[in-house]
């Protein structure tokens, strides 16, 4: 998401979020969710269930049974081995990033300043 939208972003576990991330929740901010894991999965909705008490949007890529009405956007992977589930779950992400870079009229092949990191000792 930074490199090619340059718009900031962090990613946290789950059960990190109450303790601190949490506190940069604000009305209109998009909070992105990953539920592969049917074990933290009853977890992972309660933490997601405390941003959108604070006004954030959600975008969910899930892989489990959930109550898609509780989110404002679902994205429904299959359910395939769990070591390789994140391997199939990033790929929406990545679309995301790139969909957001277009709108911004960005170039997605070309991001500033990435070239000098890789090719610069």
């Amino acid at each position: 998401m930074k490199e090619i939208s340059y718009i900031h972003s962090e990613s946290y576990s789950a059960g990190e979020l109450k303790h601190g991330p949490i506190a940069l929740i604000e009305n209109g901010i998009t909070v992105v969710g990953i539920m592969t894991d049917s074990i933290l999965t009853p977890k992972t909705i309660s933490n997601i269930q405390e941003v959108v008490t604070r006004g954030a949007k959600t975008f969910i890529v899930t892989n489990q049974n959930i109550d898609e009405h509780n989110f404002d956007e679902v994205i429904k992977i299959p359910r395939i081995n769990s070591f390789i589930s994140p391997v199939l779950s990033v790929i929406p992400l990545q679309l995301l990033a790139y969909y957001i870079s277009k709108e911004k009229g960005l170039d997605v092949d070309k991001p500033r300043n990435l070239a000098k990191s890789v090719t610069v000792e």
